[in-house]
């Protein structure tokens, strides 16, 4: 249904804008953005959804290649930017490699995303030993997160900015959070406004 509302609102500014007049126009080209709007929401809350009923496919997965992977799939949005990513040697870990995939595509996508004007991305990748856990390092020179924040950006289809500004519906950080937790670990941020901001996670060393 959604779809045939956005489809016939489109056919409508097609073939009788003209006659509608400037506001007629305006009023369908509404309607257009906000089924569009919605139709992303309903996907990523189905893509969240989902999490729960998916069994985790654990196998022996090296992260360096989860990254390649994820850059690839981002290379428009860091070609565009010019941003720079650098990565530090990086584990074998035992995880289900695609949702992993998604965690990193979350959380370097929005380093690429919330980027201060006039200045080019940098992020960089890394990965510590602690105890019975490895913890993954995500640090980027982007806008940066007031403390007063670091719970709220984890909570779904919660933004801290206007859509206008910086596209999106909030469930990223909501499905990386419930993705990293269902592997057992946690995640967290620590930013400073202007600066950056760090955002790290946990997955246990099986």
């Amino acid at each position: 249904p959604l779809r045939a509302i956005v489809s016939f609102s489109q056919l409508l500014d097609a073939e009788y804008g003209n006659r509608l007049g400037e506001p007629g126009v305006r009023y369908i080209r509404n309607i257009v953005a906000a089924g569009s709007r919605m139709n992303a929401l309903i996907n990523d809350l189905l893509e969240y959804s989902r999490l729960a009923m998916q069994g985790l496919r654990l196998q022996e997965t090296d992260i360096r290649s989860v990254i390649e992977k994820t850059l690839a799939i981002l290379e428009p949005q860091i070609a565009e930017s010019g941003a720079t990513v650098e990565c530090d040697p990086l584990p074998t870990v035992r995880a289900d490699d695609l949702q992993l995939g998604t965690v990193f595509q979350n959380l370097i996508g929005n380093a690429l995303k919330f980027r201060r004007e006039g200045v080019p991305p940098r992020i960089r990748i890394s990965a510590c030993r602690e105890e019975g856990a490895w913890r993954f390092v995500v640090k980027d020179n982007r806008i940066g997160i007031h403390p007063d924040y670091y719970g709220k950006i984890f909570v779904i289809f919660e933004r801290l900015h206007h859509r206008d500004r910086y596209p999106g519906n909030g469930m990223g950080l909501a499905i990386a959070k419930r993705i990293v937790e269902r592997h057992g670990g946690r995640i967290w941020v620590q930013s400073e406004p202007e600066k950056g901001s760090t955002f790290s996670f946990t997955l246990p060393d099986l």
